[in-house]
């Protein structure tokens, strides 16, 4: 509490001392040296203060790092005066007019502190995410080369952009599944905005359509029936960074509308709230879906596809990114050697054959979890092909593979003839994606499968 009036500073500690530490302050300059030696969640502060105000304070804890996330309350007898809205402008995060009603106090104090501890938590999980997806793509393919040198130049348009992420265009990432369109969009984020930004993704598919409305956009107190306080949704939170929508193609039409909106004019709405709120975002969106048929169909909106598809970027399939399977391979031995302490783990030749000869139908995925497994269960440090464990049938044999190309030929043309040559049905029952269902049939000679 930071006031130069000792009544004051004596009733706002009577009232909150039984549910905080409370510490007190008569002028903000020994408000200022609390703040850095003690780090409170909250300051309660008069705006009008002899030597360093509220004004000043305030924009002492922004300035500097280990202050700046302390939520600030000024006090002030007037809230349109021109002290006040400078409070606000210097990063408070409220203003209450006296005299004070105690239990208005209560109420913003407890919402202050409610959204002090979701932006900890978040700060906590962006930390998290930065280690579980570092921002290097590997591989040497020109697939990945070229890839790189896109998100390099669409870095360096960025940087020249005003307006932080509100100007900067979404980014829309395609791919089949597991290709690794989640670490695509860490590495956009890190290369035009920073790592110091925050990242904050959801998974549309993951999140019932009527729930994924109050995570993206928060709601007010009394929304529904469940709203029992203010929540703060994700866009929110990744203000001023980059908000990654995974399986964007699964949104709900009424969804996609309000995302148009944020996207054009950076404006959205909480739910069960009158105004609108601003915010400085790039959406970053990603789908193993074909949008442009989902447009066709009925299930996405036209305006809102054109709008995500002015800077696309397409992942490729780890069968298209040649010499990348043992680079990518040998990375996942060390990582995971190192997450389970066992050393010296290495592929043998046969293994490493195997892997090169392997079709991947789940990408970077499915190596990666192969190669967890085999680093987990493998007898000795040196993984054997045997221990590998690849499915049956595409196994390769080790002299040239040419068991695994008969067999893979029979089952694509049995699976088409059974088919009518549909090919959407016919990779649903060899359980693949239609890109891969096509790369065989080419790979084949199938063209005309009949």
């Amino acid at each position: 509490i930071a006031d130069d009036h000792d009544d004051l500073r004596l009733m706002l500690r009577e009232l909150l001392q039984h549910r905080f530490e409370v510490l007190e302050a008569a002028d903000g300059n020994s408000a200022w040296q609390l703040a850095r030696d003690e780090l409170p969640d909250l300051i309660v502060s008069d705006v009008m203060m002899p030597g360093c105000d509220g004004v000043e304070l305030t924009r002492r804890v922004r300035s500097h790092g280990e202050t700046e996330a302390i939520g600030v309350l000024l006090l002030t007898a007037k809230v349109g005066s021109e002290h006040a809205v400078a409070g606000l402008k210097a990063g408070a995060n409220d203003l209450l007019t006296k005299p004070l009603s105690l239990a208005e106090l209560r109420d913003r104090l407890h919402t202050l502190l409610q959204n002090q501890r979701q932006a900890s938590r978040l700060r906590y999980l962006e930390a998290r995410q930065r280690q579980a997806h570092p921002s290097t793509l590997l591989g040497q393919s020109k697939a990945m080369q070229a890839l790189r040198e896109r998100i390099g130049r669409l870095a360096q348009a960025a940087r020249v952009v005003e307006g932080g992420g509100a100007g900067l265009p979404p980014i829309l990432i395609t791919g089949e599944t597991g290709v690794g369109k989640e670490l695509v969009a860490h590495a956009c984020h890190e290369e035009s905005l920073g790592s110091t930004s925050p990242f904050i993704e959801i998974n549309c598919a993951a999140i019932p359509a009527q729930l994924l409305e109050s995570e993206l956009f928060g709601h007010e107190k009394g929304a529904f029936t469940d709203a029992k306080e203010r929540k703060l949704g994700l866009l929110e939170a990744a203000d001023g960074g980059s908000l990654f929508l995974d399986e964007v193609g699964d949104m709900a039409l009424p969804l996609q509308a309000k995302l148009l909106k944020v996207i054009e004019d950076g404006r959205f709405r909480r739910v069960g709230a009158v105004t609108e709120r601003q915010v400085q975002v790039r959406l970053i969106a990603a789908t193993n879906q074909d949008l442009a048929r989902c447009v066709e169909q009925g299930s996405f909106r036209a305006d809102l596809y054109f709008r995500l598809r002015v800077l696309p970027l397409a992942v490729p399939p780890l069968r298209e990114r040649e010499g990348d399977v043992l680079l990518l391979a040998e990375h996942f031995c060390a990582h995971f050697a190192q997450r389970y302490r066992r050393s010296g783990v290495s592929l043998s030749p046969q293994a490493q054959a195997a892997l090169v000869a392997h079709p991947w139908p789940g990408n970077v995925r499915e190596l990666r979890n192969l190669i967890e497994q085999a680093v987990l269960l493998a007898a000795e440090p040196r993984i054997e092909r045997h221990e590998l464990m690849l499915p049956a049938a595409l196994t390769p044999a080790v002299d040239g593979g040419s068991s695994l190309d008969r067999l893979e030929r029979e089952a694509l043309v049995k699976a088409l003839a059974e088919t009518g040559d549909n090919v959407s049905e016919a990779a649903r029952r060899l359980g693949i994606s239609r890109d891969t269902l096509r790369y065989r049939i080419d790979k084949h000679g199938l063209r005309n499968p009949s």
